[in-house]
Formats: structure tokens, sequence, C-alpha cells
């Protein structure tokens, strides 16, 4: 999976854009069709925010968005919710698959 990151009005550390990039990696467990992602960290006065974005084929981007008073934190409530989301999906495409034909009940004619 190809990882961009962006940093908007601000400088990132080498350690936390590899940090960010092994974190967005991982996303791939729940989800083998990610294609890409896209990690954009932004500051605002006081405030850090960092953007998630996912690319899935067949499926609409999934984002998620952290905030707090330093990057780190930020990061992690980002890739929370980033997996939430796609757990949710995960359980979603499951949940309406049909039943082995082993556990199916069909009527008995008699």
């Amino acid at each position: 999976m190809r990882v961009i990151t962006t940093a908007r009005h601000c400088d990132i550390p080498d350690s936390l854009r590899e940090h960010a990039i092994e974190l967005m990696t991982k996303m791939m467990r729940f989800d083998a069709q990610v294609s890409h992602g896209e990690v954009i960290f932004e500051t605002e006065k006081h405030l850090r925010r960092v953007e998630g974005i996912l690319s899935i084929d067949g499926s609409p981007q999934v984002i998620a968005r952290g905030e707090a008073q330093e990057f780190r934190p930020a990061l992690d409530q980002m890739i929370d919710r980033l997996s939430g989301r796609l757990r949710k999906q995960r359980a979603q495409r499951k949940d309406h698959q049909a039943l082995p034909l082993g556990e199916v009940d069909l009527p008995v004619a008699d």
C-alpha cells in the first residue's frame, strides 16, 4: 500500500511521519483491497489536526480526523476512528452474506 503524508502550515519530524505510515499500513488487516492512504497533518493556532483518507477499490473513501494539543494523540485518535469505521464496514459486509448450505434449514416434504 502506498501512503502519502502531507504537512500543512507545520513541520513534521521524520519519526512521526514514519509512525503514521506504519499505522496506516496496518489498516490493510481490515480490508485487503485498500489501494492507498493519505495522512494530512495541520496546525491551527494551538490545535493539531490529523486527517486520514483510505481509498478502497470498489468502495467509497474512508475518512477520519483527530484533534489534540499534540500530533501523536491526534494521530492515535484518527487511527482509532479509522479502524472503527473499517471494522463496521467489514461487519456489515459479513452480515449480509448467505449462510453455508449446511446451516440452512430447508423444509422437508412429506
